[in-house]
Order: C-alpha cells, then sequence, then structure tokens
C-alpha cells in the first residue's frame, strides 16, 4: 500500500529535501536505517530525519481533492474541514476555489441546508463523523465519491467496530476535539461504550476504576464528556480494548494498553485475560511510527537547536515537536516566514496553545547542527524554504551543490 503512487502538485516537491529523499530510498528501500540525512553547509549543518513529510494518506487525499477540481469544472465544491492540517495546501485549495463548510474545532461556516445534490462535498482525511454524513445525506449530497479519509484512520474504525460487536468496550487513545477522534468515536459509539483518554495520567485513573479503586462518581467526574451514551463503568470496563487516534505518539498508546491490561490482569487474573482485553496493537498508522522512531534516531545523533516544521494544528507534528524540546532547544514553525532572523523566531507552543516571539534563538556555534523534521501534512518544499533561509545568512557556506553532491551521486550520506 505505502509503495501507490499519486498525483500531488508538483509545487510540494523540492529540490533539495526531494534529493535526499530518493538517496535514501534507493539505498534503503527497506527503510531499516533510521540515521538522519546530514546537509553540510560547513559552518551551517543540517540534520534531516530519515522519515518526514507527506504519507500515504496525506499522498492520498490530495490526490483526490485535486481531482475533484479538475473533474467537476463550473460546479461548486465543498470540504467539510481542512483536508490536512497544512495551512499551505488548505490556502492553495481556497486559492482553487474550494470552500469550507466548517473549522477544523466544528464550527459551521457555511450551513449545510444551502448545499444541493448538484455540489460536491469532499471528505477530508481525518474522516467526519457519522452525524456529520447523516446531514449531508438529508441535503443529498453524495459523501462517497471524494472521500479521502486515510485508509489508517478507517482500519481503526473497522478494529473498534469488530471488538464492540464482539462485547468489548472501546477505549480510545486520543485529543478529544480532534476531528479524527470524533470521527472514531462516532463509530466506536455506535457499536459499544466508549471512552476517551488523552493521555497516561488519564489511563491511570481509568485503570483505579477498573481495579475497583475508584467509584462511579469518580469515572463521571474525571471523565466528563468523554464516553457514550449510557456508558455504566460498573459495567463497560469488564471488557475492554484500545484504539488511538492514528497521530497521537505509538509509544503512549502502547504504554495506555498494557497498563489497562495489567489492570484487567489485576481485577480478574490470568486465566481471564484474555477473554476481558482485545488485542488491538495492528491499530498503529505505520507513518506515526516511522516518523517518531525516526525523530528518537535523529535526536540521538546530537544537535545544538531542533526545528520542527508543520501546522500548528497539526497533532502529529506537536509529537514530534515534543520529543524534540525534551533533549534540545526547539521550535515548532509553520513554515520558513516564522524565522525571521537569526535573532528572532515566531513558533507555536503546544503546551500552551499560543504563538510566541523568542529573540536570541539561534546559537551561535561554529559548526551549527540543527535538528530538522516535519509532520506527516508538511510539503517537503517547506523544508526547502527553512534550509535556503538559514544559509542565506550564514557567511562562507557551501554551495547547494556541494552539500547535495554525496545524494546526488546516489550515496546517501
Amino acid at each position: 500500500m505505502a509503495a501507490r503512487k499519486f498525483n500531488v502538485p508538483g509545487a510540494y516537491a523540492s529540490s533539495i529535501v526531494s534529493t535526499v529523499k530518493a538517496a535514501r530510498g534507493a539505498a534503503d528501500p527497506r527503510k531499516r536505517d533510521l540515521t538522519p540525512s546530514v546537509l553540510d553547509f560547513g559552518p551551517i549543518r543540517f540534520k534531516i530525519a530519515r522519515h518526514f513529510g507527506f504519507c500515504f494518506g496525506v499522498e492520498h487525499a490530495i490526490d483526490i481533492a485535486w481531482r475533484a477540481l479538475e473533474e467537476n469544472p463550473g460546479r461548486r465544491i465543498f470540504l467539510v474541514s481542512e483536508m490536512i492540517h497544512n495551512p499551505r495546501v488548505n490556502g492553495d485549495l481556497r486559492a482553487a476555489g474550494v470552500r469550507f463548510l466548517r473549522t477544523t474545532t466544528g464550527k459551521q461556516l457555511i450551513p449545510f441546508e444551502e448545499l444541493t445534490p448538484d455540489d460536491i462535498v469532499i471528505i477530508p482525511a481525518f474522516g467526519t463523523s457519522l452525524d456529520v454524513k447523516r446531514q449531508l445525506a438529508e441535503c443529498g449530497v453524495d459523501t462517497m465519491t471524494y472521500d479521502t479519509t486515510c485508509p489508517f484512520v478507517e482500519k481503526v474504525w473497522n478494529k473498534s467496530k469488530r471488538i464492540g460487536r464482539g462485547g468489548y468496550t472501546v477505549v480510545i487513545h486520543g485529543k478529544q476535539y480532534h476531528e479524527e477522534l470524533r470521527a472514531t468515536f462516532s463509530r466506536a459509539s455506535r457499536d459499544a461504550p466508549a471512552v476517551i483518554v488523552r493521555d497516561i495520567r488519564e489511563a491511570e485513573d481509568l485503570a483505579r476504576i477498573v481495579r475497583g479503586e475508584a467509584d462511579t462518581d469518580f469515572f463521571f467526574d474525571r471523565f466528563r464528556d468523554k464516553y457514550s451514551t449510557g456508558f455504566d463503568p460498573l459495567r463497560d470496563l469488564q471488557r475492554i480494548g484500545v484504539v488511538n487516534q492514528t497521530t497521537m505518539l505509538a509509544t503512549e498508546t502502547q504504554a495506555i494498553a498494557r497498563l489497562l491490561r495489567q489492570a484487567i490482569l489485576e481485577r480478574y487474573g490470568e486465566a481471564e485475560l484474555p477473554d476481558r482485553f482485545a488485542d488491538t496493537s495492528d491499530t498503529l498508522c505505520y507513518a506515526t511510527n516511522e516518523n517518531q522512531n525516526a525523530t528518537l534516531e535523529l535526536i540521538a545523533s546530537g544537535g545544538d537547536v531542533g526545528i520542527v516544521v508543520g501546522g500548528y494544528n497539526s497533532s502529529n507534528t506537536s509529537h514530534l515537536f515534543d520529543l524534540c524540546a525534551e533533549k534540545m532547544p526547539a521550535y515548532f514553525v509553520r513554515d520558513a516566514e516564522e524565522i525571521i532572523s537569526p535573532d528572532m523566531i515566531r513558533h507555536f507552543d503546544p503546551g500552551d496553545g499560543a504563538v510566541k516571539v523568542t529573540t536570541g534563538w539561534l546559537p551561535a556555534l561554529r559548526p551549527l547542527d540543527v535538528v530538522l523534521t516535519a509532520g506527516a501534512s508538511c510539503p517537503d518544499a517547506l523544508l526547502d524554504e527553512v534550509i535556503r533561509k538559514m544559509i542565506a545568512w550564514t557567511e562562507d557556506v557551501r554551495t547547494l551543490d556541494e552539500a547535495l553532491a554525496p545524494f546526488s551521486s546516489g550515496k546517501a550520506a
């Protein structure tokens, strides 16, 4: 599946990063080597993650969205919400005439009642809730032809359906108001009781309830607005399975599953464990996993400053930033325009959800090692722009051809 080729606009490709990716892919087609690529400009060196940027699901979505435009000249074309979490890509779709029906938080921008059966509606890569699909169907809108839902998101939905119909409660690791989580929750709660856990701390509290250490009042207070209608913690936490929003940290999903499995084991014993805890390990997204593992290897190689590029509402990008920020000064930027000067950078802090301006951000060390990666919805071209901007500030740098020589010659340095 991952090898399938999609029609993605050439503007999203790049002359720098695409050359590096092609060389690494040719030298390591099985993707076993996670060591970063190094673009050495002399006084400044960019260490680039082995895996980053457009994943299968994003390319699949872009391909369908642009095909919708090509196949329907003169017709009104809408997206339910942002197709992916990248302002460059969404801006290009708006410029091409696509209108957005809702914000990413679910605020209505254009009433569904204004739609007609002749309108084209594109379902975003995150999918959408069953309620939204029902409302669109009532307007006579076709929601199947241009559905860009990521196949790996659908895989989570299918697993949720199977375990739900098998009598298990679905525990979803994710962010309550994210579009993908809302879509997954709507499907999981149709087939079974469902509850959302945001992180390992919430999972620890859910485990207390599973073990009988906390009562129902604690559950309803701690998980307010995060459970399906009619949820009964005494009944519905006896048999569980864990799935995830695909953009979450894979290692945290695995830790949550282990924690809840242990709680079931302690409450009911080894003999009952297979019947009370469903194995859902195969729902982890390959791209999320690859990008996070590559980022960990990138960080381990060392760096003086980290730059993570992606949309500020991108969940998977925020997790890559969190990994970098634990080990070095790191900045989450949406594009090169946020890197104002060697002394000033505008960046997003996922911790408090604010865009900040920091001065004195770039170390004066020479040579300077810049760790660079991007989210799964980020075009390679945006990394090119970051690299070009930063080498333009730096004196006595090698030429681009010299820095790319190890990759252009087929040697994946």
